[in-house]
This record gives structure tokens, sequence and C-alpha cells, in this order.
């Protein structure tokens, strides 16, 4: 009787690798070896990346809330500083759409945090 050699469950576990490996570069994507050490490292880089990501958005609302406060002559440390002492609670990300999609609500608002010190 000869030998079962699991045929088909073998070639699909190396189909399923090389899909996940389309669009990797030369052998990366060709060669069973190769896009599986690369597939797996891409895997981990996408974990870290998706928690990086967090970090970067938040850094990048920060940088254009301080820009937008820096017009209306105040820093953005003051600004935070003013919105949670008058008790008003808007996130970083919502502050950043308002400061770069709606100019004259966000400047209303950095007037407001001025005026009633």
């Amino acid at each position: 009787m000869p030998r079962a050699v699991n045929g088909t469950i073998h070639k699909n576990r190396r189909k399923k690798v090389l899909a996940k490996a389309k669009g990797f570069r030369g052998g990366r994507s060709k060669l069973f070896r190769t896009a599986k050490s690369a597939v797996m490292k891409a895997g981990q880089w996408a974990y870290r990346d998706r928690r990086k990501k967090k970090s970067e958005f938040r850094k990048l609302w920060i940088t254009r809330i301080n820009a937008a406060v820096r017009e209306n002559g105040m820093s953005y440390s003051k600004f935070i500083h003013a919105l949670k002492t008058h008790g008003i609670n808007l996130d970083r990300k919502t502050l950043a759409d308002l400061a770069y999609n709606h100019k004259e609500v966000f400047n209303a608002l950095v007037e407001k945090t001025k005026v009633a010190k």
C-alpha cells in the first residue's frame, strides 16, 4: 500500500502563504521559504504599527492644534489647560478637525477660552 503524503494539505498551506506574499518583490513572492519568512516579518511589522499609528495620529492632532492656537496668540498647553478649567470636554481629534476644517469655529473657541479666564 502506498504511503499517503497529504499532498492537498501541503499544497494548500503553501498556497496560503504565497497568497499573503502577493505583491512582494522578487523571490519573496514566488519562493515558499523566503515568502514564509517575509510574511512572518510583515505580520510583525503590521502588529507593531497598528499600535504605533495611534500615537502618530495623536502627534499630528497636537501639531495641528498648536499651529492653529499660535495663530491666535496662545500656546498649546495654555489652551488645553483653559479648556479643562472651563469644562469644555473636546478630545484632540475633534479639536484638530475643527482647527483644520472649520477655522472660524476653532477661533471662536480660542477666544472663549481667552476671555473667560
